[in-house]
This record gives C-alpha cells, structure tokens and sequence, in this order.
C-alpha cells in the first residue's frame, strides 16, 4: 500500500469518526434538550398548591413536591436544574395542574411568579377576628396584622381612624398573592372600597348633606342589628329618623362595642360613660363599630322611607317595628313574655336531664 492510499485511508476514518461523534453529540443533546422542554416532565394529576414557606434549594423542592404526591424524577429533577441553572426557589404559593416541562417548572418557581390565592373577608367582625381571619390565609401573622390598626404613621398617611380604617375592610373574596404583606391587605381592600362604595355612592351621600365616614358609622350599627337581609333598609331608616329628629340612636350594638364583647346587655350597661354610648351621646358614635358588607352600606345609603322609630326583637330572628312608644311597650311585652317562656322551658329540660342521669 503505497503512502496515497494511507492517507485516503486515515481521512475517511477521521471524517467518519467526526461524523459520529457530531452524531451522537447532536442525538444526546437534543435528547437533553427535548427532556428540558418536554411537556410531561413533571405531571400533576389533582390540582394542588404548593407553599413555599422560605426560600429553598432542591432537596426542599423535592421534599415539598413528594409531600403533594407530584409524579416527577428526583434524578432529572437535579439534572435540569444544574444545566439550566435554576438552583434555589422563591418563597410562594403556586398552582398546580396538568403537565409540566423542566424549563417552565423550575422558571416559574426560581423567579418566583405565584399564583393569587382568594382571600375572604366576613361582614360584621371585629379587628382581631379579622386579623385571625388574614393570618389563617396568606403569610402574615395575627399580631402584624392587627398593628396595622394602631400604626400611627400609616393612619396618617390614609388620613383615617383605626376605626375609620376597619370600616372599610369591606366583606369580599379578593385575589392576593400569599406573601402579601398587611399593608398591601389594606391597601388591596381600599381599592375595593373606593370603587364600591365612595365611587358609587357619593354623590347621592353628598345629596344628603352626608359624608362617606356617616354612611359606613351607620351601616355598621345595622349590620349588628340586622338578622334577616330584607330589614337593613328598614332598620337603617329607623335609625336616620332618630338621628333627623334629634333624638338619640339608642343602639345596643353601640354598647356592646363600647364594652368590647356581643353578649345580651344588663341594665347597667346602658348608664357605662363611653364615647360609643349612644343611649348617652347624641348623634353618630365618633366611627364604624365593625365593617358592614356592601348590601348594608347600599341600605344605610338608600334606607326604606316609613315612620318608624322603635324596634323589639321577635321569635322569629328578626324585628318587629313600631311609630309610637306604647306600641313599642306592647310588642316589648310580647318578647319579654317569650323569653321568659323560653327560659321555663330550658331550666325543665335541665331538670329532666338531671333526673335522667
């Protein structure tokens, strides 16, 4: 064999061992890279949440992923995230369903773009129910929350009272990101506020020679007061005619704020000095005693036009409205007689109970 044919011999070898090295360099890197960007990579069959509680790295990924039984290769899981560089995952709440490719997955996570979470928000509380109920939804404690209320640099700047600012804290399902922090709370259900309430109704409120502030004060005395849904406008017009008369509100719920629990009230209750009593202060009470949802603020806004001013309690849950004082002794009558019927019938089925024992 002569040297020409040596050498033909050693570029085809060299072209032929570069040709399958580009080869298989191309088939494991397109593998590789069909494995990052393959739809089914990760695949949740039941959709779940997953909190992140603190900024992780993989081995809490992993852990976090297998506690809500998510079908995904621990080994693969580590390879994508070496070669596509995502290797710690931002504090969150994500969504998850359906099938997932490594590059979208670990994305997601690493530049932490979460998923809003609902959050709910009960009609007629008080700040601390409220700041329990915040605590239980999204990463804020009870106590941060409840300080948002006595922050006097925060009030300042919204130029509200901490009663003012719970008052609007109006009743909803809201969306909000799980690291939300109080102040964006507040702020989140303000917009809300201003867009159902202060948008919608001031011009009418101004109409009445109103403000916002008086409208949300009473609403949050009918929403204590009201039971049934239908007696809001009546109630709230109930109590606009005292308030147009002069006369004094006299409502229980104001009392029950000024001593700070819902109980049935005593008769020294009522004589207790506070700037919340209205069977001692005239007027309006100096703010909202809870925060009325939005059907009860429309009532206090549009309250039913009648004569009103007296109500009692009646079996049924609700009231029983009368225009004159004796027709309001009658009906009270009529209650206290039912309850004391009640109480009869509660202390013989004790008595029974105890025999039986």
């Amino acid at each position: 064999m002569n040297l020409s044919s040596s050498l033909s011999i050693n570029k085809s070898e060299l072209l032929t061992g570069v040709l399958t090295f580009l080869f298989l360099f191309l088939a494991t890197f397109g593998s590789r890279q069909f494995r990052l960007s393959s739809g089914s990579a990760i695949t949740v069959d039941k959709e779940s949440r997953l909190i992140i509680p603190e900024r992780a790295n993989l081995n809490d990924l992993s852990f976090y992923l297998d506690s809500l039984g998510v079908d995904f290769s621990k080994k693969e899981l580590e390879w994508s995230s070496r070669m596509l560089g995502w290797r710690t995952f931002k504090k969150g709440s994500y969504n998850l369903a359906g099938e997932y490719s490594y590059e979208v997955f670990l994305a997601k996570l690493a530049r932490g773009i979460q998923d809003p979470v609902p959050v709910v928000i009960l009609p007629g509380i008080n700040q601390s129910r409220f700041a329990e109920s915040i605590s239980n939804q999204i990463d804020v404690s009870k106590e941060e929350m409840l300080d948002i209320f006595t922050d006097s640099l925060f009030l300042d700047e919204l130029r509200l009272s901490s009663e003012d600012l719970f008052g609007r804290m109006l009743p909803e399902t809201y969306l909000m990101y799980w690291t939300s922090s109080p102040k964006d709370v507040v702020r989140r259900v303000l917009r809300e506020f201003n867009a159902q309430v202060v948008d919608r109704f001031s011009e009418e409120v101004n109409q009445q020679d109103l403000t916002i502030d008086d409208v949300l004060t009473m609403a949050s005395i009918v929403e204590w007061e009201a039971n049934i849904e239908e007696e809001k406008p009546i109630i709230s017009g109930l109590y606009w005619n005292r308030f147009n008369r002069g006369m004094r509100l006299q409502a229980d719920p104001t009392i029950n704020f000024a001593l700070g629990e819902r109980r049935r009230l005593l008769f020294e209750d009522y004589q207790f000095d506070h700037p919340y009593n209205t069977y001692l202060k005239k007027g309006l009470p100096p703010g909202p005693i809870t925060n009325p949802s939005l059907s009860t603020i429309e009532a206090s806004v549009f309250p039913q036009q009648h004569d009103y001013i007296y109500m009692v309690a009646n079996p049924e849950g609700g009231h029983v409205f009368t225009r004159t004082f004796e027709e309001h002794q009658i009906e009270s009558e009529k209650w206290r007689k039912w309850l004391r019927q009640q109480y009869r019938i509660k202390r013989q089925r004790e008595a029974e109970e105890a025999l039986n024992q």
